[in-house]
């Protein structure tokens, strides 16, 4: 049974010499290879983060709402994590 979720993803765009629009459409390239059916992608734009976690003043959020099945979920967060633009990825059920 298909559920809709909602993820928040930081990107770090350090040193990347592509854009934040083509890592965007890579991620979510990704996600829907994985079986997500996305609905919308807003991205937030960058944000500074009141400290510095690891070495790291700055990220660029984007947020994604989806319909998928609970086990796709744990899925993509496995392999987006091994996804070096990736940040920080937040996951939650609408």
């Amino acid at each position: 049974m298909k559920r809709k979720y909602e993820a928040m993803i930081i990107l770090d765009t350090r040193g990347k010499e592509s854009s934040v629009e083509e890592l965007v459409s890579g991620i979510s390239r990704e996600m829907e290879q994985a079986g997500l059916t996305l609905e919308q992608i807003d991205q937030k734009g960058k944000h500074t983060f009141p400290y510095n976690p690891r070495h790291l003043d700055a990220g660029y959020y984007v947020n994604v709402q989806f319909e998928a099945e609970p086990a796709a979920v744990s899925d993509i967060q496995a392999r987006l994590k091994l996804n070096d633009s990736i940040y920080q990825q937040y996951y939650q059920r609408r």
